[in-house]
């Protein structure tokens, strides 16, 4: 019988991608999400039956247990940018992630992997990044031999950054930014795809590693290399941290009185703390070269997914090539 892997939040951006390099692989794939009517997608990922979604609360030790029963593998990609309800930044990346562990090592699965995140850093006043680094250090003691990712800033077709701030350009001539200055260096969800089922089929060492691209930019010259792709002029402006936190408040607040009827989608204060940071590979790091991984540039991925945003959409390029014909 094939190898089974569990992957939870394995509909998510950067689990979809995971679950369809493991099918290739020819393993069996649990996909542990919340919704499993909402991830039905996944199941052509393999053959009928390979890829299964499956209803598990990570806050639930049953419902992690059954979910890990029997797996030889287990991925945790589930990870939160605004706390819901329930599914606090506590709740969900350290208690969450140490439950997973902790379970795994309990049921005898061989490998797990832990999509982190730059930035980790229990002694943070970002309850993201300490979350974070919390959920590292109660993997790690309960299952010593994890592989755990840090990716930076992820890019994909469904990612929330370059898909956001190219909708944004639609909605007038200025595109406004926090923390302009500050530093990321962007990665390939598929790459980390490629480390995480390293990781899973036990082809990557036990220890941390940090995940960048091959570029390190700030966020206005990201942003400008967006423009440049969708071809559109906007003007890139940078919003001061001090307005940036009174914003967010404002936002945050009304997330609260709404009881969460209206969700803070624009920014949070948690989001601020962390965009006053740079966002990349930390010098000495093991990271893509350490797993034998290429990582891909920017330029060969964003024109295949941001050329929606173009004014002509994907007639642009005949429109292009009309003009050259009239100069001719």
């Amino acid at each position: 019988m094939s190898k089974l892997v569990t992957i939870f939040g394995g509909s998510g951006f950067v689990g979809r991608y995971i679950a369809r390099r493991m099918a290739k692989e020819g393993w069996r794939v649990r996909v542990a999400v919340r919704r499993p009517n909402e991830a039905l997608f996944v199941k052509p990922y393999g053959t009928p039956g390979q890829v299964e979604p499956l209803a598990c609360n990570i806050r639930d030790d049953a419902s992690v247990r059954a979910m890990l029963h029997g797996a030889d593998a287990v991925v945790n990609c589930v990870g939160i940018l605004n706390r819901s309800g329930k599914n606090t930044f506590d709740s969900v990346q350290a208690e969450g992630a140490g439950r997973i562990a902790r379970i795994a090592a309990e049921e005898g699965v061989g490998q797990l992997v832990q999509i982190s995140a730059i930035g980790a850093d229990a002694g943070s006043d970002s309850d993201y990044a300490r979350t974070k680094a919390e959920g590292e250090a109660v993997v790690l003691a309960a299952f010593p031999g994890a592989v755990i990712l840090r990716p930076s800033i992820i890019f994909g077709t469904e990612d929330r950054f370059f898909n956001r701030f190219a909708a944004m350009t639609r909605m007038g001539p200025i595109l406004p930014v926090v923390g302009a200055d500050t530093r990321f260096q962007p990665v390939y969800v598929d790459d980390v795809a490629q480390a995480a089922a390293m990781g899973a089929l036990g082809r990557a060492a036990p220890g941390i590693y940090e995940l960048g691209g091959p570029e390190v930019d700030s966020f206005r010259s990201l942003m400008r290399r967006m423009l440049t792709v969708i071809q559109r002029r906007r003007a890139v402006v940078n919003v001061p941290f001090f307005i940036a936190r009174i914003m967010a408040f404002g936002f945050d607040m009304l997330q609260a009185v709404t009881l969460g009827l209206i969700e803070n989608k624009m920014i949070t204060r948690d989001q601020v703390k962390n965009l006053a940071r740079d966002n990349v590979v930390a010098t000495g790091a093991k990271g893509f070269a350490d797993l034998g991984i290429t990582p891909t540039a920017m330029e060969a991925v964003l024109p295949e997914y941001l050329w929606r945003y173009r004014s002509s959409g994907q007639f642009a390029a005949i429109k292009d090539s009309a003009k050259n014909l009239k100069k001719a």
